[in-house]
């Protein structure tokens, strides 16, 4: 492994119960509190937020081997990476992991393949990213 990113932490899992156990307190101060309400409350909310953290991870995701790089869904053979170096972001450029642009609080990492084309890797980190890049691309 050269370099890897996840899309998103698990962390956001908390807030379901959180925000559960604080609308339970709430109607506890101002009357009869229904705890079975809120656990559902807290389930519901716990649910949405594994899905879409899981979304995250799947979409944000960045990693690098020796063999490959996989930017969301997408996987590039490191093989078919002529340059990483030098290499000018063109525009309407293709975004590898199926996105219309790299995604939020990344930044683009042109990459020059084989065919001649340029596409767009991004990454939070584009000098790790690029270092790791630079130990298996010649160019």
């Amino acid at each position: 492994m050269l370099y890897r990113e996840s899309g998103s932490s698990w962390w956001p899992l908390l807030w379901g119960p959180a925000f559960a156990v604080a609308g339970y307190l709430v109607e506890l101060i101002t009357g009869p509190a229904s705890v079975g309400l809120w656990t559902i409350v807290g389930l519901g909310l716990t649910l949405g937020a594994v899905l879409w953290v899981y979304g995250r991870v799947k979409t944000g995701s960045v990693t690098l081997t020796a063999e490959e790089a996989q930017f969301g869904r997408e996987k590039l053979p490191v093989a078919m990476i002529e340059a990483c170096r030098d290499v000018g972001a063109p525009t309407g450029a293709r975004v590898l992991g199926g996105g219309w642009s790299v995604p939020k609080g990344t930044t683009a990492v042109p990459l020059r393949l084989l065919d001649g084309t340029v596409v767009l890797g991004w990454a939070r980190d584009p000098e790790a990213l690029l270092a790791g890049l630079r130990r298996v691309v010649r160019g």
